[in-house]
């Protein structure tokens, strides 16, 4: 049964910089793509990013890119998202999320439906 694990949340000033860790357990973690999503109050869950199997390849939405940086430890199980210049609106509950991919370089999904595993999630709040 895959396990994930989100820490590193909290709370931070508007600019600041936080780095979440989402460590995997109960799968091969090197033949998993990995992402983060995160979900606001009142709002629907989101895309944030992805990473294929040996971190070859990212995917960002664009609301984050240039600010975020998701990496891999594939010797570690885990699955990081540095987050810097963090503003208001980057608050939210940050869920990690895994899905089998049987291309080791390419696959990085961006929907909700492309992942099957997820973890329980780790709140992020900016303050302004």
């Amino acid at each position: 049964q895959v396990q994930l694990v989100e820490s590193g949340g909290g709370l931070v000033q508007a600019g600041g910089s936080l780095r979440l860790s989402c460590a995997a357990s109960g799968l091969i973690f090197s033949s998993y793509a990995m992402g983060w999503f995160r979900q606001a109050p009142g709002k629907e869950r989101e895309f944030v990013a992805s990473i294929s199997r040996y971190g070859s390849k990212t995917n960002y939405a664009d609301s984050v890119k240039g600010r975020f940086t998701i990496s891999r430890d594939n010797d570690k199980n885990t699955v990081y998202l540095q987050m810097n210049s963090l503003k208001p609106d980057d608050t939210a509950v940050y869920y990690c999320a895994a899905e089998p991919a049987s291309s080791p370089y390419a696959y990085t999904p961006r929907t909700e439906q492309d992942f099957g595993s997820w973890g329980q999630g780790t709140q992020v709040t900016v303050s302004s």
